[in-house]
């Protein structure tokens, strides 16, 4: 530009447009926030590590669990339907007397039900808790298999009627 002529200025128009990148940055972030699942509570790194460390053995790394050893993978979201059955998965001797903490034991559950079973977890889905957790743990199952056939068989009643 020469010295006599002047440059021309949109002030509107650059103030638009770092408006328009704080608002695109801004919806990237919420909406990256959004597909994050809301009740994974803790580290999702930490937490699978607890699942391997403290489940995985028994439940198998993909949740098929095994011949003595019930599958979670497709299964686990079933006991959400009714209230037993949400306990159930808490009072489980694996989970009611695992050495995690209450905190601990909430954030796996509710991993495992959004890993192995996304599906089946009911959209009103309250997650697990420490406080919960901590209640569930004080008595745990003497006679699984017997109860969690009676679980099952109340929800299938239950989805008839």
């Amino acid at each position: 530009m020469g010295s006599g002529q002047r440059r021309r200025r949109f002030p509107s128009t650059h103030r638009l447009g770092d408006g328009l990148v704080v608002a695109v940055l801004g919806m990237m972030a919420l909406t990256t926030a959004l597909a994050q699942p809301a009740y994974r509570a803790g580290d999702a790194a930490a937490i699978r590590l607890n699942y391997q460390l403290y489940c995985q053995g028994c439940h198998a790394p993909t949740g098929i669990g095994s011949a003595s050893v019930p599958r979670l993978e497709g299964h686990m979201g079933n006991f959400l339907k009714s209230r037993d059955g949400r306990e159930f998965l808490v009072r489980v001797p694996g989970a009611a007397t695992s050495v995690l903490s209450d905190g601990d034991l909430a954030d796996v559950l509710n991993w495992m039900l959004l890993e192995f079973d996304a599906n089946a977890v009911p959209e009103n889905f309250v997650p697990y808790t420490s406080a919960e957790v901590g209640l569930l743990r004080q008595s745990p199952l003497n006679e699984v298999n017997e109860y969690r056939l009676k679980i099952l068989a109340e929800i299938n009643q239950t989805e008839i009627e």
